[in-house]
């Protein structure tokens, strides 16, 4: 399959699953952890993952996102900062900024804001990319 790289495992320990914020459960603050962290709930704040943060089709979170992948299948608005890649699924619905070095969106998902694009190599530039996109229908 031609998508297979995007299903490939983080290799070291912080692959683990550290963490999951269900429905029904508010959070105004900031959390970290050292795994995968699953979010499908309402927070406002920082989320910090030294491996992956997945916001599910039920999170609406505000602040700021910090991990090697993150991937929004829910409500973002803020900042994301990802070492390796972004990606909005279907039903993601992210408003602000994106830096990563790899941006996904699927169709139907609904990005709104700047994207910093982080070249593979640190020569200390970066392109901004301003997107706006069109409405689901």
């Amino acid at each position: 399959m031609a998508w297979d790289w995007l299903e490939r495992k983080i290799t070291d320990s912080s692959d683990e699953w550290t963490g999951f914020l269900e429905r029904g459960i508010r959070v105004v603050g900031d959390i970290e952890s050292s795994g995968t962290l699953r979010v499908n709930s309402h927070v406002q704040g920082t989320l910090k993952s030294q491996s992956m943060l997945i916001l599910g089709d039920e999170a609406d979170v505000q602040g700021q996102l910090e991990a090697r992948v993150v991937i929004v299948g829910g409500k973002f608005k803020g900042i994301v900062r990802a070492l390796d890649r972004v990606e909005i699924h279907e039903k993601g619905v992210v408003s602000g900024e994106v830096h990563a070095r790899c941006l996904l969106i699927e169709a139907g998902a609904i990005f709104e804001g700047t994207c910093h694009m982080m070249p593979e190599t640190s020569n200390g530039k970066m392109v901004a990319i301003p997107i706006r996109a069109a409405g689901r229908g």
